[in-house]
């Protein structure tokens, strides 16, 4: 079946998955492959921007793939494979490179959040991710991309990559990829900090839940989160100037496929005693089978091993064209 669009997005081999990353991210691809053309990385040239143990990262790897197909990804109607299996990820990504202002990267907030006041130390490829990001989306001619707000401005640099490639070389090839901002939970926030997003670098585990966690430990997290002493509002104005209250009536909302109205129609007056039982309920009912289908996964990691190899099989079909096109509309001899 061909389709209009083509879909592409990724996840970073960094760490425990947690809630954050299947209602931001993950659960929200699944429906997309009834639309469009997906193609699901996990960016492990990505993570490469902070110092990886080997084993850990492979490891992470195929962790990530399992949760990508215990969400619902399946591998037959999507392309999933890890990015460093496609070398042409490398080689576009320096050719994009070649064409993207300094003064571009430099307006890129990520960069200086995470370097902070070590930003001489910080290394290359820090500064570089959103280009390296561009040449995924843009490898694949990529014309959708589900992200997180705080991934937006790296794909609207993708756009400008995509449009100066385009304006310098006066072709119409590469197409601006959108934006799509899916799911009533984009930004789940730590359990412990209604101000802060879950985070696998928290050194805190009981400020997330994490997507392979027991159904006695994700209750007790959700027993644990932080709240306020007043009940359980009635209105979504007086939610939002409660952020650990908005944070956990929005993970009820996503998991259990409500709107936050309602959730609140729902809850309103309620102790959050009360209204963490059920969420902590509805929380195991539905991570539950998907922790347990992954941990099915992980434990063959030979049958993980061939998914992605059959997916980078198939990306490079898709990928080594593209870059052979962007070879030839550069200059570059290929004898």
């Amino acid at each position: 079946m061909s389709f209009p669009h083509r879909v592409f997005s990724g996840v970073q081999p960094t760490g425990n998955l947690h809630l954050g990353n299947y209602l931001g991210a993950i659960r929200n691809w699944v429906p997309l492959q009834d639309a469009a053309e997906t193609i699901f990385c996990i960016v492990d040239l990505h993570a490469l921007t902070q110092p990886q143990d080997p084993r850990q990262l492979r490891a992470q790897t195929r962790e990530v793939t399992a949760a990508y197909i215990a969400a619902g990804i399946d591998p037959e109607r999507s392309i999933i494979f890890n990015q460093s299996a496609v070398a042409a990820h490398s080689e576009l990504s320096w050719l994009l490179g070649c064409l993207t202002p300094l003064g571009w990267l430099n307006r890129m907030t990520q960069f200086k959040e995470k370097a902070g006041k070590q930003r001489d130390n910080a290394g290359l490829g820090l500064y570089a991710y959103p280009v390296l990001m561009a040449a995924d989306i843009l490898l694949y001619k990529g014309t959708h991309v589900p992200v997180g707000e705080d991934q937006k401005q790296h794909l609207e640099l993708a756009r400008d990559i995509a449009g100066a490639f385009n304006r310098r070389y006066e072709v119409e090839f590469f197409p601006l990829p959108e934006p799509q901002i899916l799911g009533a939970a984009t930004r789940v926030m730590s359990l412990r900090d209604g101000t802060k997003k879950m985070s696998k670098s928290d050194s805190s585990d009981y400020s997330r839940i994490n997507m392979t966690d027991e159904a006695d430990a994700v209750a007790l997290k959700i027993q644990k989160a932080k709240t306020d002493p007043h009940p359980l509002p009635g209105t979504i104005a007086e939610l939002e100037a409660r952020p650990e209250a908005d944070n956990l009536v929005g993970i009820y909302a996503a998991l259990a496929n409500v709107t936050r109205e309602q959730a609140v129609a729902r809850f309103a007056g309620h102790s959050f005693s009360s209204f963490k039982r059920e969420l902590a309920d509805v929380s195991v009912a539905v991570l539950g089978p998907i922790g347990a289908e992954m941990k099915r996964l992980v434990a063959d990691p030979a049958h993980i091993d061939a998914i992605l190899r059959l997916g980078a099989e198939r990306a490079h079909m898709i990928a080594d064209t593209v870059l052979a096109e962007v070879q030839d509309i550069i200059g570059l001899l290929k004898p």
